[in-house]
């Protein structure tokens, strides 16, 4: 019901905007809070960042604000994640994930989620 896409190889410095697409959720995408997840070889999945679902509230894994932008366009049932000046250290494979909830609240915690999608693998070379 999810699908993740955008991501690819880029140099470090560049930027890449994912998307994830909504389907299923259909006429109730705009109920739904998203959040992007991401999961480096080795490591947990940790969150990246989070918008409400009307867009009005967002938040950000600390070290990744102002680097990462996460917006939404109700109307094509999709939400965006834009990266700017990439770092190896963002290499990793990237989920969307949705929740039906009035309020942000443990946004960062992956047992949050209902729905996720399958994951779009960025990788930053040095």
């Amino acid at each position: 019901q999810l699908q993740a896409s955008g991501g690819g190889l880029v140099q470090a410095g560049g930027s890449l905007r994912l998307s994830c697409a909504a389907s299923g959720l259909g006429l109730h995408f705009n109920m739904y809070n998203i959040g992007w997840f991401r999961q480096a070889p080795g490591k947990d999945r940790e969150f990246v960042a989070v918008i409400r679902w009307n867009g009005d509230t967002t938040y950000y894994e600390g070290s990744l604000k102002g680097r990462f932008t996460i917006s939404r366009d109700n109307a094509k049932n999709t939400v965006y994640l834009q990266m700017n000046s990439l770092k190896p250290e963002d290499t990793a494979v990237y989920y969307c994930a949705a929740v039906q909830k009035p309020y942000l609240t443990n946004y960062d915690r992956t047992s949050e989620y209902n729905y996720w999608g399958q994951g779009t693998l960025v990788t930053v070379s040095s």
